[in-house]
């Protein structure tokens, strides 16, 4: 029988997302019904690849949910999706041989809302077992009977088992294979049955499953976003050279912006907006200028990556304001290309930027010509905690 694991370990995440959803009507397969501005699926996704101890998320689909799946996490980088098969634990096996990986924590796509504190419990419970799930106990008084009330059940030692259940990857692989019964009703059934032992963790009421329609409801109530504006700013210097990068755009000028990246002044700015929303730090925390890796880099590099903490914590961009200042060169006649590649880079509309710029009436570094500064506003929207 397998040992606990013990040590750093590669763990994968697999989510099951191969079922139609029927129960919780609508059009869509449930797991790609939107809450808080993003599908299911994705807010699933998100909260395993935002965790430091997660190394890959590997996603299973229904055979027709191709485009659906490309529309949720196309733009996430994610190994490519694997097609499930008839039942949830054929889906589970196919998950399981494409992954590489020590330890596997397989989780239900219609539990979207997964804190990071779970996902610790279960790993630590490895070190003195072979599989780990999440559970909650029932607090309810449980009784049998049809139209009218019968015998209460004791509720002593009973729970309700969530996901992810969490294993040695071989072992559950071995266990899924070697699996004599009818349809399992979760993981942790076909791990016991194979004779692992499996550590019961404390579960969390925000994973509660996605059923029936109410539950979406409900979903969406707790899930209620907030605003969240925040300031940036930034300046660089003028010195010899003959392009300027404003906001995505080479301009040719007479001079360039000198910086430890491509100095992107108004690109700088919207990062620090964008990371002031989600109290994520500033751009230099993230990027520092000591690091001889950004020497030169093209700051739509650290757009991106503020744009995905943004989505990894829920959010939703909603609108950005940048305000160039100088005297030249004059942002006017390359505006829109600016808004268009801003946009482009944050995955939003081009209504959702605006650029404007100004000067300083020939005072101050700017006004003589020595520099660029730039400010900019981000407002997004966010799960209220």
């Amino acid at each position: 029988m397998a040992e606990p694991m013990r040590g750093r370990s590669r763990v994968a995440a697999l989510i099951v997302a191969a079922g139609q959803g029927v129960r919780a009507g609508g059009a869509l397969p449930k797991q790609y019904r939107m809450i808080a501005g993003k599908p299911v699926l994705t807010h699933a996704v998100d909260a395993l690849l935002s965790h430091p101890a997660v190394d890959v998320v590997q996603v299973v689909i229904g055979a027709d949910h191709h485009d659906l799946y490309e529309a949720a996490l196309g733009s996430h980088g994610l190994p490519a999706s694997i097609v499930g098969g008839a039942t949830r634990r054929d889906s589970v096996i196919a998950g399981l041989k494409a992954i590489d990986a020590d330890i596997v924590m397989i989780h239900d796509a219609a539990r979207p809302f997964l804190p990071a504190e779970v996902i610790d419990r279960l790993l630590d419970a490895l070190n003195g077992a072979q599989g780990a799930t999440p559970a909650l106990a029932v607090a309810d008084t449980l009784v049998r009977g049809d139209r009218l009330l019968g015998d209460t059940i004791a509720r002593d030692g009973l729970w309700r088992v969530q996901t992810p259940q969490t294993f040695q990857r071989d072992a559950i692989l071995a266990a899924h294979q070697a699996w004599a019964g009818g349809e399992a009703t979760d993981d942790a059934q076909v791990a016991r049955a194979y004779g692992l032992d499996v550590a019961i963790v404390e579960g969390d009421r925000r994973l509660e499953k996605l059923t029936f329609e109410g539950d979406f409801a409900a979903a969406s109530e707790r899930t209620q976003m907030i605003s969240r504006t925040a300031m940036g700013f930034d300046v660089h210097a003028f010195e010899e050279g003959d392009t300027v990068w404003l906001g995505g755009v080479a301009i040719p000028h007479t001079h360039k912006l000198a910086g430890h990246s491509d100095a992107d002044v108004g690109l700088h700015a919207i990062v620090d907006a964008l990371l002031g929303t989600i109290c994520a730090g500033d751009i230099g925390s993230h990027f520092p200028p000591s690091d001889p890796q950004w020497k030169g880099a093209e700051s739509h590099r650290f757009l991106t990556h503020a744009a995905d903490l943004v989505t990894a914590a829920g959010g939703i961009i909603d609108h950005v304001d940048l305000t160039v200042i100088c005297e030249a060169p004059k942002v006017g006649k390359h505006r829109d290309a600016i808004r268009a590649r801003i946009a482009k880079l944050l995955g939003v509309g081009i209504d959702k930027v605006s650029v404007k710029a100004t000067t300083t009436e020939k005072l101050g570094f700017t006004g003589r010509s020595e520099g660029i500064a730039a400010q900019a506003v981000a407002t997004v929207r966010l799960p209220q905690a």
